[in-house]
C-alpha cells in the first residue's frame, strides 16, 4: 500500500495572535531556526498541511502557518459528503466576501500580502537566520510570489496556484500578483538568482498549464516549474483530479515524482535557508 503524506497535530503547534495593517489572524508555530511560512490551502490548515509543516520543523526550521480561514486542524474530508461540500463552500464564501483577498481579480495583489510580510518580519527578527521560505498553495498559491517582492524572501514556492479562479482565456494567463510586483520579482531573478518553485499536476482544472507559461514569460529562467502528470498522485485522493502536490495527492515514497517534488522543496529551504553562502 502506498504511503500518503503525514498527517499532523495542531496540539503540538504554539498559537499566537498577530495585527498588521487593520488585520488580525491566528498564526500557529513550531520549531526553531530560520522561518518558512506555510499559508494554508483551501479550505483550511488540515492535517496534511500540519504533517507538512511537521516536515519543516524536523530540518531545523521554524514554521509558521497562519490561519486566514476555515477551521484549523479540521479535517476537510471528515464527514458524510454533504459535510464535507458544506465546510468548502462555507469556507470560499467567506473568502470571497473579505476584503482581505481578491478572488476574482486579475493582476492584482491581495491586501493579505502586506500582512504576510509583517508577519514574515516578525517571525524572522525572532528565529533569525539569512532570510525566511515561503509555500502558497492552492488558493494561496500566488501569495508566495507576491511575498517575493520583499528581499527577506529567498525561498519562494508556488503549489498548485489557483487564483484567479480559471474561468476564460484573461485568467488562465495570469497570477494573483500585480504587475509591478511581478516587475520587482523578476529585478530579483535576474540580479540575484532568485528562483521562484512552482509545481501542478497536468490536467488539473485549477490551475491551468497557461499560468505556468505566464510565470516563465514574466520571470524567466527564475521560474522553475515542476510539472506531474495525474498518474503520479496518490491513488487513494479524495478528488476527482489530482491537485495537492505537497498534502493529500503525494505519494510518500522514495522514487515517486510527487515525493521528488516535496524533496526539491526541502532542499530549497536547506540551501536558501540552513547552508551558509560562500
Amino acid at each position: 500500500m502506498m504511503r500518503r503524506a503525514p498527517e499532523g497535530e495542531l496540539s503540538t503547534f504554539e498559537k499566537f495572535s498577530f495585527s498588521d495593517s487593520g488585520m488580525t489572524h491566528d498564526v500557529y508555530r513550531k520549531g526553531t531556526g530560520p522561518v518558512v511560512v506555510v499559508i494554508t490551502e483551501m479550505p483550511g490548515i488540515s492535517p496534511f498541511v500540519l504533517g507538512f509543516a511537521d516536515r519543516i520543523a524536523a530540518m531545523g526550521l521554524t514554521a509558521v502557518l497562519p490561519d486566514l480561514f476555515g477551521t484549523a486542524g479540521r479535517d476537510p474530508f471528515a464527514g458524510s459528503k454533504l459535510t464535507q461540500a458544506g465546510y468548502v463552500a462555507k469556507t470560499f464564501t467567506q473568502v470571497c466576501i473579505s476584503r482581505e483577498f481578491t478572488a476574482f481579480a486579475i493582476g492584482s495583489s491581495a491586501p493579505i500580502i502586506d500582512w504576510l510580510r509583517a508577519l514574515a518580519h516578525q517571525e524572522h527578527e525572532r528565529a533569525g537566520g539569512p532570510g525566511v521560505g515561503v509555500v502558497g498553495m492552492c488558493f494561496t498559491g500566488g501569495f508566495a510570489l507576491a511575498m517575493a517582492v520583499d528581499e527577506l524572501v529567498l525561498a519562494p514556492v508556488l503549489s498548485q496556484p489557483s487564483q484567479p479562479i480559471n474561468i476564460g482565456k484573461a485568467r488562465k494567463c495570469a497570477i494573483d500578483t500585480s504587475e509591478a510586483d511581478l516587475a520587482i520579482v523578476r529585478g530579483r531573478c535576474d540580479a540575484e538568482g532568485l528562483k521562484v518553485l512552482g509545481m501542478r499536476f497536468h490536467g488539473d482544472p485549477f490551475v491551468p498549464g497557461e499560468r505556468f507559461e505566464f510565470l516563465r514569460e514574466k520571470l524567466g529562467d527564475g521560474f522553475v516549474g515542476i510539472e506531474l502528470d495525474q498518474a503520479d498522485g496518490h491513488p487513494d485522493s479524495e478528488q476527482a483530479k489530482h491537485h495537492s502536490v505537497l498534502t493529500g495527492d503525494l505519494i510518500d515514497e522514495p522514487g515517486e515524482a510527487t515525493r521528488d517534488a516535496l524533496d526539491q522543496v526541502l532542499d530549497l529551504f536547506r540551501t536558501k535557508l540552513l547552508i551558509p553562502s560562500p
